[in-house]
């Protein structure tokens, strides 16, 4: 399994911005397909953003479109989530996850190693 930590998370007026990263070791970090997931309180787990082993490919939940990027640094074993216009809906803890096949980015199935998470807090 490969071993993931993301960081960058905090506290963000309405409008501001976050750049959140997620370092990995352990595995080949190019072979992983790596995506970003958010849950907050009493709500489930979702997907918001996927990319693939070698970043050509990303998709994105309808609700983060135009406003977070997803991308990775291979050579770094780190992928990226740079969040704008955040708003307090985007409240959440905010994990990484890395999976082997790509179905993951296409929202079909679940990563294999998740990180533990970092706490994103909008406020209005």
């Amino acid at each position: 399994q490969v071993q993931l930590v993301e960081s960058g998370g905090g506290l963000v007026q309405a409008g501001g911005s976050l750049r959140l990263s997620c370092a990995a070791s352990g595995r080949t970090f190019s072979n992983y397909h790596m995506g970003w997931f958010r849950q907050a309180p009493g709500k489930e787990r979702e997907f918001v953003a996927g990319i693939s082993q070698g970043g050509g490919s990303t998709v994105y939940a309808d609700s983060v479109k135009g406003r977070f990027t997803i991308s990775r640094e291979n050579a770094k074993n780190t992928v990226y989530l740079q969040m704008n216009s955040l708003n307090v809906e985007d409240t959440a803890v905010y994990y990484c996850g890395a999976s082997s096949s790509y179905s993951m980015v296409l929202r079909r199935t679940y990563p294999s190693s998740w990180g533990q998470g970092t706490q994103v807090t909008v406020s209005s």
